[in-house]
């Protein structure tokens, strides 16, 4: 299960005066928000948009993993620039966009 803590800063960027416990299971819940705690629709809702989010942007950090520092980008551009074009375009296209 998603933690809604995480969910609502996602959504609501991390919004002043949520506070949220942990329950009996392990997962957290909110305890205050500000004007009211939000409905189990709304926080399934918003679960469900953050999930959506997640999955569509995973390929993101795997890109990053292969890319490898800036630094060291800018390094292989200075001496190869052609070379580190088609790394690029190669990581591109094993790892497309969600």
């Amino acid at each position: 299960m998603t933690n809604i803590a995480e969910v609502i800063g996602w959504k609501h960027n991390h919004q002043e005066g949520m506070t949220c416990q942990e329950n009996s299971d392990g997962v957290l819940e909110i305890v205050e928000f500000p004007g009211g705690i939000p409905s189990v629709e709304d926080q399934k809702k918003w679960s469900d948009e953050y999930e959506a989010h997640v999955t569509a942007n995973a390929y993101k950090e795997k890109r990053k993993e292969q890319y490898g520092s800036w630094e060291s980008q800018l390094d292989e551009m200075y001496h190869n620039f052609d070379d580190w074009k088609k790394r690029i375009q190669k990581i591109k296209q094993d790892i497309p966009k969600g």
